[in-house]
């Protein structure tokens, strides 16, 4: 690789170079072009990345008609660094995030028609297109992506229940695999809350579940999926949570290894944020706040992400994008200068990769289209 510097030295350099320069540096020689498309570098590169780099914030816009995303530093003023070429073909209309991980986006194409994904990596411009997830027929569905890391493997699952409430085949997609294949797991006994959300924690992916309690009230759960195990299992929410309904709730991400609930009870004047303080456990369930309608605060605040400085990222009332610091009794907002509104779909971290850089296709290819990566249900 070089006559006059140790080969650990280059790499040590090489690794800490942001994606838009390694891109360009494997025209360098075959050798550069070789180590930058190895699954050992793509790995450590994103280790240094997550560890050492500025995080960012994907935020994933509707206007008029069409889906956009953009990419905002997660810093003080959460500035707008650059808008991200999404690989249209016809479908931007209805492409919403299924899920982030690693620096890859998983998105879900035309979705009201048939389960067609993508897997997009926006920081070298690539992506697969995956193969129709045909044959799955359900009134109630939620997909989620993640990473298995025993298996160094990305993972899409889908889970839903029909119009009866009786759970449907789940099925996984294997990157690795590069197929389709039903999950013979054992299922909790819970109804899947209809939703895009899937928090991609700990190894695993989670969604709400429920069932009758009694005529008036139903039992809720966080459900989950290990990706590595590939076993389902469930979480119990707090007692107070007793007597609300799904649709009063909702989960998401909390820091790097945890879940919040957050209540939004359609018939009561206040939000309540929780997060299990060490996950898995349910006795470490902890109300962060309670914020409350009145003169001040005449709106719900919708939490939109945890932030990696220890904040939440919350969309206020007048479209507007607001950061609380949870540290702080009084519970002083401060606004940004970014103008969601109300067509604001999500928000996601996000870290720049090269995840998938020698075995994608170049967003500028036209011909790509009709070339997706061929896969079966297995």
């Amino acid at each position: 690789m070089s006559d006059y510097m140790p080969v650990e030295l280059v790499i040590g350099i090489l690794k800490r170079l942001p994606v838009k320069s390694l891109v360009r540096f494997r025209s360098v020689c075959k050798s550069w072009n070789t180590l930058f498309t190895h699954p050992c570098f793509i790995s450590t590169h994103l280790q240094s990345s997550l560890s050492n780099n500025t995080p960012f914030l994907l935020l994933n816009y509707r206007k008029n008609g069409k889906h956009h995303y953009f990419l905002h530093y997660d810093n003080d003023g959460v500035e707008e660094l650059k808008q991200l070429q999404f690989p249209e073909f016809g479908y931007a209309a209805e492409s919403p995030v299924v899920g982030s991980c690693n620096g890859l986006i998983c998105v879900l194409l035309h979705p009201f028609r048939d389960f067609h994904f993508l897997l997009w990596n926006p920081s070298i411009q690539k992506y697969i297109s995956l193969p129709s997830a045909n044959g799955i027929e359900c009134q109630y569905i939620n997909f989620g992506f993640g990473f298995d890391s025993r298996t160094n493997d990305y993972k899409l699952l889908i889970v839903g229940v029909d119009e009866y409430g009786n759970w449907i085949q789940p099925y996984l997609f294997s990157f690795n695999e590069n197929c389709w294949r039903k999950v013979t797991a054992a299922y909790p006994n819970y109804a899947v809350v209809f939703g895009m959300s899937m928090p991609f924690v700990n190894g695993a992916l989670h969604w709400l579940g429920h069932r009758k309690r009694n005529e008036d009230e139903l039992s809720i759960v966080i459900s989950g999926f290990d990706l590595s195990a590939g076993e389902f299992f469930k979480i119990n929410l707090p007692e107070s949570f007793i007597g609300l309904w799904h649709f009063d709730l909702s989960i998401m991400k909390y820091g790097e290894s945890s879940i919040a609930a957050i209540t939004h009870p359609r018939d009561a004047e206040l939000n309540e944020l929780w997060v299990m303080k060490e996950y898995g456990v349910v006795e470490s369930w902890t109300k962060l706040f309670t914020l409350h309608t009145s003169a001040h605060y005449p709106w719900f605040p919708i939490v939109l992400e945890f932030r990696k400085n220890g904040e939440v990222l919350l969309e206020v009332d007048d479209g507007k994008m607001a950061s609380l610091d949870l540290n702080c009794q009084a519970q002083q907002m401060e606004l940004h200068g970014v103008e969601v509104g109300s067509e604001l779909l999500n928000v996601n971290s996000y870290v720049e990769s090269l995840v998938m850089l020698d075995k994608t296709v170049d967003i500028r290819s036209e011909s790509a289209v009709n070339h997706p990566i061929d896969s079966t249900f297995k």
